[in-house]
């Protein structure tokens, strides 16, 4: 035990010791129990002397970054901050952020996040954003470990006993084997046998669209099955594929088109009744606002490691409850990104539905696990998970890339 926690130990009995001396009448026993156990549960109390003292990045395959922030008082925080395919960038603008940190409380998160987003003059974009992401999930990571509590916790408690999970699969076989382990929800892609084209034909809508009826013949009316069209299809061609999978009930469509311009959007989710996803590209509450008052989407899917971690999305998520928009969080990523959006989820009332790709086995010590399409809720401290660095022990490194993608018909460069 370290010196810290030991004189954090020695004070919290001096002070109960202090409390029994004068009676305490006024707490039931239930109530001074419930308190000692909290006291018990805390490694730290909010008094002490907490420092951060250094940030540790790590490449993770297939294609993550992971984050260490390390205290004084042996206390780490995890977080991700990652943007795909550039790793490295992130990595170093996490490294220009830590003087700014080191020898800081780790615990004020949210005037930490106005220092780093605020003090850069030039704020946001998707590198700046995600180093800030990992930074922020961290920072809650450790003030919940201090405190001996989940995240989710600290957020208000949470407004459900378990969070729903979705899979992605793109044949009958892989969803059925998926149902088989436990997942009720999926996505999957726009079917196709080329590159889309800006105005396609007619063979290949009902190409797509019958691909879709097979899925939902083959998993029946009561599993959700979404669309990712990548923001790589064309306004034109995604009307076209919309109108198509109407009849078939998709649970969202998700980036009909390129998520820069919210107007095209906005009239896309005009012309049709299934509802409209978006946000793996757009960053923070100024983005999102935009989506929300241009009616561009009523399923936002900010990403916890791209968005502004945990501390701006719950923000977001706020803002979406008052144009009753539902959130389901954005992650093609690691165990760590998914535990931050499991914590987030877990606080908001408008919660839809959680993407993941990865629960965590041969990275986490207690990976999670999915029943009845739902994980439970983490019952420890902060993120509510531990690194297995012996199990990552080959993971370590890795030098993925976006694909280059090109039109087999004249080279030109397709959106992937």
């Amino acid at each position: 035990m370290s010196v810290l926690t030991t004189n954090s130990v020695h004070r919290r009995q001096a002070i109960a010791s202090a409390f029994r001396a004068v009676g305490l009448a006024s707490l039931s026993g239930a109530a001074l129990e419930a308190r000692q156990q909290v006291e018990r549960n805390a490694p730290i109390s909010p008094k002490d002397n907490l420092k951060i003292t250094k940030l540790e990045t790590f490449l993770v395959k297939p294609r993550w970054l992971f984050l260490k922030i390390h205290t004084n008082a042996g206390i780490t925080g995890l977080g991700e901050p990652i943007t795909e395919g550039r790793a490295l960038t992130c990595a170093e603008a996490v490294k220009e952020v830590e003087p700014y940190l080191v020898g800081k409380d780790p615990r004020p998160v949210a005037k930490h996040w106005q220092a780093i987003y605020r003090h850069a003059f030039y704020r946001g974009g998707p590198i700046l954003t995600s180093a800030l992401s990992g930074i922020d999930q961290a920072l809650w990571d450790i003030k919940g470990k201090a405190l001996g509590v989940p995240v989710y916790e600290l957020l208000g408690g949470p407004t459900r006993d378990r969070v729903r999970v979705y899979a992605h699969a793109g044949r009958p076989d892989q969803m059925k084997a998926l149902k088989a382990k436990g997942f009720t929800a999926f996505k999957t892609g726009v079917a196709k046998k080329r590159p889309a084209r800006y105005i396609e034909t007619q063979a290949e809508i009902e190409y797509a669209a019958q691909t879709f009826a097979g899925l939902r013949q083959a998993m029946g009316k009561d599993i959700d099955i979404a669309i990712d069209f990548h923001g790589a299809i064309s306004p034109a061609t995604a009307k076209l594929l919309i109108k198509a999978y109407e009849p078939y009930q998709p649970m969202f469509i998700e980036e009909p088109c390129q998520a820069q311009n919210h107007d095209v959007m906005a009239e896309i989710a005009r012309g049709t009744f299934l509802p409209i996803a978006t946000g793996e590209r757009v960053f923070t509450k100024w983005g999102f606002r935009e989506v929300l008052e241009k009616k561009a989407a009523t399923v936002l899917q900010p990403d916890m490691c791209h968005a502004g971690g945990i501390t701006e999305v719950r923000l977001i998520a706020g803002m979406a409850e008052a144009y009753y928009a539902d959130i389901a969080p954005h992650n093609p990523l690691g165990p760590i990104s998914l535990a931050a959006g499991v914590q987030m989820s877990a606080s908001i009332p408008n919660f839809l539905c959680q993407e993941q790709v990865s629960l965590g086995e041969g990275y986490i010590k207690e990976p999670f696990r999915v029943r009845d399409g739902f994980l439970e809720l983490p019952k420890g401290p902060g993120l509510g998970i531990e690194l297995d660095e012996n199990a990552m022990a080959d993971k370590i490194g890795h030098n993925w890339r976006n694909q280059e993608s090109y039109d087999a018909e004249d080279n030109s460069v397709v959106d992937w």
